[in-house]
């Protein structure tokens, strides 16, 4: 199936990024507590979460991998799993405690890779990419209306991206720092 010109990797991560206050916004519908749009925020949130893959495979296979690109697709994914979190803190359903240990994360390798981008900028390696699955799938199970006998699927799941976040944070800084010397 051939895509329009416009659709380039980059568009669509720009896409993702410009999508996301939808989902925020069916979160907060009813004060969050609504069954519905639990399942419709959801599907917004994993749909833009299928967007990463749909442009990594876009850039690889149509040669279009960027500097931009690089960069933007992790803000990208920060972007998204942040402003669920928040939205999901906000309204009592996500441990705050949690929230701010990913995003202290999440923010300080952003900062990190804005410092060392003048070396070029450090792509997400294969341990990234299974922390941003444990992340988006934890996440994501604290927006739709489990039942409470599952909760300890959901928080071990959560426990489980939590570490991984915290251990891939100190590989990437080490990585980074290895490289730069």
């Amino acid at each position: 199936m051939r895509l329009p010109n416009f659709v380039t990797p980059n568009s669509v991560t720009i896409a993702r990024i410009i999508l996301i206050p939808f989902g925020v916004y069916a979160l907060f519908i009813n004060g969050g507590s609504d069954y519905n749009w639990q399942i419709i925020s959801w599907w917004i949130f994993f749909v833009l979460g299928l967007t990463d893959i749909l442009d990594g495979k876009l850039a690889r296979s149509s040669n279009q991998v960027t500097e931009l690109g690089k960069f933007l697709d992790p803000v990208a994914d920060k972007l998204l799993i942040g402003s669920a979190m928040i939205s999901l803190s906000i309204l009592g359903r996500f441990p705050w405690w949690i929230t701010v240990v990913i995003l202290a994360r999440e923010i300080g390798i952003t900062i990190f890779r804005l410092s060392v981008a003048k070396n070029g900028v450090i792509p997400a390696n294969r341990g990234g990419k299974v922390k941003a699955f444990f992340q988006n799938f934890g996440v994501g199970f604290f927006m739709l209306p489990l039942s409470p006998s599952l909760y300890w699927f959901r928080d071990g799941f959560m426990g489980i991206a939590v570490l991984l976040t915290v251990v891939t944070g100190v590989y990437y800084i080490q990585s980074a720092l290895s490289k730069k010397s």
